[in-house]
């Protein structure tokens, strides 16, 4: 594919241009024209760079300054799991950007998983969640970690709501959110949902630079930006506002080794599924290490080595793995370039206590 920015010649007005043509079906948000979401009762203002009309928001789940602020409670509460010791923040830590830093979690009786935790920053703009894109919505994805045996070990969604009912401070606080003190497994899901929709991140050096500040980005940054959306290809899936075509690819991680772990294929059954696995936002990425599906790259540097070879070859490698000969400086810069798309999270933080 033909740079789209020169490889020799990257100014920071022919890159920004270049970056705009990119990423036009989502557009540059600055400032002035502060990008509003709205469901419910509940209205957020966008941080700089993130675009309200890629919000999806399902009409069976209205948000509210309530249901939020229950969802936030249960996604710290390891009452949510079999023995006690296992939250949603243990695998999605606020610290590490919503990851925890391992290549895979443990969870009760530290048993391990098979993939590693992607954060949950921005996935507002997400329909299908997991790596293999299996869960319809983030209320349908609340069931999985709940009830697998290696994370959370619920046996049942009725126990998890009687776990739920047993604790004396959450009742006050369902009706606050849904009207009445019922607590059933579906408004634990919806309500947890509502929480990790307004878990978004933007306002990064690379939103700023977009947004009109020519300082924002270092020269290598620049640079790399100009590898990103050139020679390096990234663009190909990480597109738009959010970095993320959101589809699936196999991508040669692990040798492929799809006879290991099927990726998309377990949901679609078709053949060249196989080992494919959803490409990730890069918002944060300098601080969700490891990489891939089964964190087997250690650095964002690990990452662009491995594109740079092409992957790994097996049967059924995505046609955008192509080796891409980039040299040492490029490398450094592309690292750099990644390094600006971190920028603070909105409503990370942990609350001061749980119900009791």
């Amino acid at each position: 594919m033909e740079s789209v920015v020169d490889r020799h010649l990257v100014s920071p007005t022919r890159v920004a241009a270049a970056a705009l043509a990119i990423i036009a079906a989502t557009p540059v948000i600055a400032t002035e024209t502060p990008q509003v979401v709205r469901s419910g009762t509940w209205t957020m203002i966008l941080p700089l760079g993130l675009s309200a009309d890629a919000a999806y928001l399902p009409d069976g789940n209205p948000l509210s300054a309530e249901k939020i602020a229950l969802g936030r409670l249960l996604y710290f509460d390891s009452r949510l799991s079999k023995d006690g010791t296992v939250s949603c923040a243990t695998c999605h830590v606020p610290a590490r950007a919503f990851t925890d830093g391992r290549r895979v979690s443990p969870g009760v009786g530290q048993q391990l998983g098979a993939r590693n935790s992607p954060t949950i920053v921005n996935r507002l703009f997400s329909k299908e969640q997991f790596w293999d894109g299996r869960a319809a919505d983030l209320e349908d994805q609340v069931h999985g970690p709940l009830m697998n045996p290696l994370e959370m070990g619920m046996p049942s969604d009725a126990e998890v709501a009687a776990r739920m009912r047993a604790i004396t401070g959450y009742p006050p606080l369902f009706r606050r959110a849904f009207g009445d003190e019922r607590i059933e497994f579906r408004r634990i899901a919806e309500a947890l949902a509502a929480y990790e929709r307004t878990v978004v991140s933007g306002d990064s050096p690379y939103d700023r630079y977009l947004a009109g500040d020519a300082t924002a980005l270092s020269d290598g940054q620049q640079r790399g930006l100009g590898v990103f959306l050139g020679r390096g290809r990234c663009s190909t899936c990480h597109v738009g506002f959010n970095f993320t075509d959101e589809s699936y690819r196999n991508l040669g991680v692990g040798a492929g080794q799809p006879e290991t772990d099927l990726g998309r294929y377990v949901v679609t059954k078709r053949d060249e599924d196989r080992g494919a696995f959803k490409t990730p936002t890069l918002r944060n990425v300098a601080r969700t290490a490891p990489y891939m599906h089964d964190g087997s790259e250690a650095t964002l540097l690990d990452v662009v080595e491995f594109y740079d070879r092409g992957g790994n070859a097996n049967a059924w490698l995505s046609k955008d793995m192509q080796p891409l000969s980039l040299s040492a400086q490029e490398k450094r810069d592309l690292v750099a370039f990644m390094e600006a798309l971190s920028g603070p999270i909105v409503n990370g933080e942990a609350p001061a206590e749980l119900p009791k």
